[in-house]
């Protein structure tokens, strides 16, 4: 009985995860190079029709001394704390003292319903392409490293400086996509659109990854079974509340790389 409920797929109700998210990845497929900046453009295709949390961001982890100091996630937000549901978050854990801590940074120049430091009003809009840059700061703290996001409308121009992070990592790796979705399985469906995948190495050559490795939350860790991935001719497609054509582990190829 026990091993029947296991293998039943959760398609309905809420994700039983540790966040209250079911989560689902595309990892870069890069060779084991250290970065410098990393960037990728965002575009929301079937926006959140519910009053829940949805996140779509840019991961890293930053890395120093041969060894990983943590990591940061930048993106946009579906936030019903926020106005007219919208955000960015920029925020991270580093390691050190025997466990996990939140990154400290600058202030952001930008307003936060919420007076958080990490997510902050921005009115982004569905169908808009947005470009999110995780790169060195101009501002260098005392000690360590300062690493700024930043938001670029694609449409309009306009850049915004989400705020700076301060890490001991000296350098970017292991890249990834994701979306979390804090929805139930069978609420409505939305689609998120990835393309212009790139990075900068550490010394100073671009490279685009012409592969991505697709990695979902596994129903024991409390994902839903109905979120899939897709190629299109512009990028990668993640969907929610969907059947899935894509299994677990998949590559993919990267249109345009």
């Amino acid at each position: 009985m026990r091993e029947a409920w296991a293998r039943r797929e959760r398609t309905w109700g809420e994700p039983r995860s540790s966040n209250g998210a079911s989560s689902f990845h595309l990892v870069w497929e890069l060779p084991r190079v250290t970065l410098s900046k990393v960037e990728a453009t965002l575009e929301i295709l079937a926006p959140p029709e519910v009053s829940r949390l949805y996140f779509w961001a840019l991961q890293v982890s930053f890395a120093g001394d041969r060894r990983l100091a943590g990591g940061a996630h930048l993106g946009l937000q579906w936030n019903p704390k926020f106005p007219g549901s919208k955000a960015v978050n920029w925020g991270g854990y580093g390691t050190g003292g025997g466990g996990t801590q939140l990154l400290r940074g600058t202030p952001s120049r930008l307003p936060s319903a919420r007076g958080d430091l990490n997510t902050r009003d921005y009115a982004w809009q569905a169908g808009r392409r947005y470009r999110l840059r995780v790169a060195p700061s101009p501002d260098t703290p005392s000690e360590g490293y300062s690493w700024r996001g930043s938001v670029t409308d694609l449409e309009g121009g306009e850049v915004s400086v989400v705020r700076d992070l301060y890490t001991p990592g000296a350098h970017l790796v292991s890249p990834m996509v994701w979306t979390e979705v804090f929805a139930r399985c069978e609420q409505p469906s939305v689609t998120a659109r990835w393309s212009d995948l790139r990075a900068i190495t550490a010394q100073g050559e671009e490279i685009r990854p012409e592969r991505v490795r697709v990695n979902y939350q596994s129903r024991a860790d409390g994902g839903c079974a109905n979120t899939s991935v897709a190629v299109d001719e512009l990028g990668l497609l993640q969907t929610s509340a969907t059947d899935r054509q894509v299994p677990q582990g998949a590559i993919l190829p990267v249109p345009g790389a």
